[in-house]
């Protein structure tokens, strides 16, 4: 069954370096690490924020207004932490950034 790339699978892919490299550079590089993988990470300029290409940041910014809407109505914590997957008290933190957020 053929399964579909995530995007951190996409934007991680491999690249063999024969192929993109000069051969003066590869040898070079040969000289430090051979016949192993290198992670070359992005350029400062290229950096994007955490979820920037992905939806996860809206999903956990709408999951934490869900929770904090159910704690106003009255939900208790322990019973957030089940409903969620979270502990008690990774749902007070939602619950306090959200309380300084709408300055309550």
């Amino acid at each position: 069954m053929f399964r579909q790339k995530t995007t951190k699978e996409r934007n991680m892919s491999y690249k063999k370096a024969a192929q993109v490299l000069p051969e003066e550079l590869l040898a070079q590089i040969q000289e430090y690490i051979d016949g192993e993988f290198l992670y070359i990470p992005r350029a400062a300029e290229n950096k994007r924020c955490w979820g920037a290409s992905t939806a996860t940041r809206r999903e956990l910014r709408e999951r934490n207004q869900r929770i904090y809407a159910e704690y106003l109505a009255g939900v208790r914590i322990d019973s957030l932490a089940d409903a969620y997957f979270l502990s008690p008290k990774s749902i007070q933190r939602i619950i306090g950034q959200m309380k300084k957020e709408q300055g309550r």
